[in-house]
């Protein structure tokens, strides 16, 4: 993408413009009228001194996209990992399976290695078992390095995770916190082992039904929302100012101090008595 900067008048004469060289990187818009470009130098511009340039100029690269990681997505990428068999009671070692259940040596990137089962051969690998041309369409989308360290990390894999379930048009659905047949059908083309509405792999390969992915589902978020609850109350109560301790009441053989003992008991008669 080009933006065009602010116009600004030549000042100076045709024939003294032809001898400044043109900005390297710079490309000249469509609309400008020039007679020739010879050796990279602006030849002679179109109309009497004072003619307006305008130089495109290229943007410098977007910064990646980062995506929210709420309670209810954490939920929905911890069942995917629970579908594709990466779940590993939650712990990080599931980013570094690959298809057959061997381990990555490394995170720095994608594998990008062929491994052969008894039935099927795939290079997918990571928490989401990412395919090699899935995970380099996802790179380029979100502007993310392909190597280097921790490339492939597992916060890089949560959010890749997150931008195939927005392409399939399911964040939306994602976000409202319930795992319907809906949201399962439309990540089966990406997921080969979440169902479709036929309750079938988009594959034809082996399935997690429904009704398994959603008690998981639920019982993954009552836990995860509990979680983050328990974590704000923790903020709030640390936010508070210390209570001071009040002053103990002196001298405590005093009427005031007697009746101010007593009125910390509780009531000083109860209903029905005299």
């Amino acid at each position: 993408m080009a933006v065009s900067v602010p116009v600004l008048p030549l000042v100076m004469a045709p024939a003294a413009l032809a001898a400044q060289p043109m900005a390297s990187g710079y490309q000249l818009p469509n609309s400008l009228q020039v007679d020739g470009l010879a050796d990279g130098r602006l030849a002679s511009a179109a109309g009497a001194p004072g003619t307006q340039v305008s130089l495109a100029v290229p943007l410098p690269p977007a910064a990646p996209r980062i995506y929210a990681i709420t309670p209810e997505r954490r939920a929905l990428l911890n069942t995917i990992r629970y579908a594709e068999g990466t779940w590993a009671n939650g712990e990080d070692r599931g980013y570094w399976i690959m298809f057959g259940g061997g381990l990555m040596p490394s995170l720095d990137r994608h594998p990008d290695r062929v491994v052969r089962s008894a039935r099927y051969a795939s290079a997918a690998a990571g928490a989401y078992q990412f395919m090699p041309p899935t995970w380099a369409m996802v790179t380029r989308a979100l502007g993310l390095r392909t190597h280097g360290p921790h490339a492939f990390g597992p916060q890089v894999q949560d959010q890749a995770a997150i931008y195939l379930i927005q392409r399939r048009a399911a964040l939306a659905l994602a976000d409202r916190g319930e795992f319907s047949p809906d949201l399962a059908n439309r990540l089966a083309p990406e997921w080969a082992s979440f169902p479709t509405l036929a309750g079938r792999s988009f594959y034809g390969q082996p399935v997690k039904r429904y009704e398994e992915l959603r008690r998981f589902y639920e019982a993954n978020l009552h836990q995860l929302r509990a979680q983050l609850r328990a974590r704000q109350e923790a903020a709030l109560l640390a936010a508070l100012p210390p209570v001071e301790p009040e002053e103990p009441c002196a001298p405590v053989e005093s009427l005031r101090c007697r009746l101010e003992a007593l009125e910390s008991i509780g009531p000083r008669s109860q209903p029905g008595r005299g």
